[in-house]
């Protein structure tokens, strides 16, 4: 199986499971599933997080170690009430409501998944006067076609909501399914952990799969703890351009890997990656922070006595909805970067991270 048709098939079967912040449970399994075959250990912390493990293969005193941290949940919501035939319901992570009436949802409930697609209610049945502005997403409802009896028979408050639609192959390599952030990241250490099979490196490789980061950033926090890398990557996606964005805040999408410059990213690191991208012929853009990156990378950056830390991402458009799209080459790319960093990895590379006056 070549990269593009791994890369759809790993996005075909973690795209089509629920996962949302605190409730990672399916994709985790899933996804121990797809690492364990390149790993020689996996384990789940008692958070939830995914440890994965490729140990070094070149003879080493003391090997050091690499955190690649992808996290594997995901925006969505979650029942509140139950209002006649009709649900409310509150996001997970952040949701943009103009987007949502219209959706299918599954209803994740005690007697299984119940479809359900989200409403607006005609102005006069709101409860506020909202004229041209987007009904809030308090005042959306989600009908699953239940009379109101039945509705309480089935679904309760607390039911976890997901997206329902399926994955969707589109032209020139793109992909569209919901939830590829962050998806799209474990494809991408899936591809790095496949081409580490025939890669001597000197440094063990932890492939992470974090718990609530679109909330509480849980995973990225303890994750650290367990493993005390050397070096610590968030690896995320980040926003692709279109005609209406703002060019210094997106990146082109199908345009490789974009490296983190800013205050999680060590500046060495920066250098480090930018370097093997111009070594591997991986094309690649810089995504500048001036502030936190909104990635794993802070939490594990401030972790015991401070890890150096980097972020690469791929690029991505529609954030956070239910039609999210990717470049499979990009996914590729970043894959092939990881792989080649871990290699050019040696006894010497701690001594290049110093922060420079």
């Amino acid at each position: 199986m070549n990269d593009i048709d791994r890369i759809k098939d790993v996005l075909t079967n973690l795209c089509s499971l629920p996962g949302p912040s605190g409730y990672e449970e399916p994709i985790a399994g899933a996804v121990k599933g797809i690492w364990g075959e390149f790993c020689d250990e996996t384990s789940v912390s008692p958070l939830g997080n995914l440890y994965a493990v490729k140990k070094a293969n070149v003879p080493s005193e003391r090997p050091h170690s690499i955190l690649f941290a992808t996290h594997m949940d995901a925006v969505g919501m979650i029942v509140t009430e139950l209002v006649g035939d009709f649900i409310r319901f509150a996001q997970i992570g952040g949701l943009d409501p103009r987007v949502l009436p219209g959706q299918f949802v599954n209803i994740h409930t005690r007697k299984g998944a119940v479809k359900g697609l989200i409403v607006m209610p005609g102005a006069s049945q709101t409860k506020g006067d909202y004229g041209k502005d987007p009904i809030p997403l308090h005042e959306l409802l989600i009908d699953t076609g239940y009379e109101a009896e039945e509705l309480k028979g089935v679904v309760r408050p607390g039911d976890i909501i997901s997206f329902a639609n399926e994955p969707v192959c589109m032209e020139n390599n793109t992909f569209s399914a919901h939830t590829l952030d962050n998806r799209a990241s474990i494809a991408a250490l899936t591809i790095c952990l496949q081409e580490l099979q025939t890669i001597r490196h000197q440094w063990d490789v932890y492939a992470v799969g974090t718990v609530q980061e679109e909330e509480t950033m849980a995973g990225g926090i303890t994750a650290p703890y367990d493993i005390r890398p050397d070096i610590a990557v968030a690896v995320d996606v980040t926003h692709a351009s279109s005609p209406l964005s703002k060019s210094w805040a997106t990146v082109p999408l199908a345009s490789g890997p974009s490296l983190g410059f800013g205050m999680n990213v060590h500046p060495a690191l920066y250098e480090m990656f930018k370097e093997t991208c111009d070594a591997e012929r991986i094309p690649y853009t810089t995504s500048y922070s001036p502030r936190m990156s909104g990635t794993d990378a802070y939490e594990m950056q401030v972790a015991l006595n401070g890890i150096p830390s980097a972020v690469i991402s791929i690029p991505l458009r529609y954030m956070h909805t239910a039609n999210e799209l990717v470049s499979l080459e990009d996914i590729q790319n970043v894959g092939k970067l990881l792989a080649a960093f871990v290699r050019r990895l040696d006894e010497n590379s701690m001594k290049r991270l110093e922060w420079e006056d």
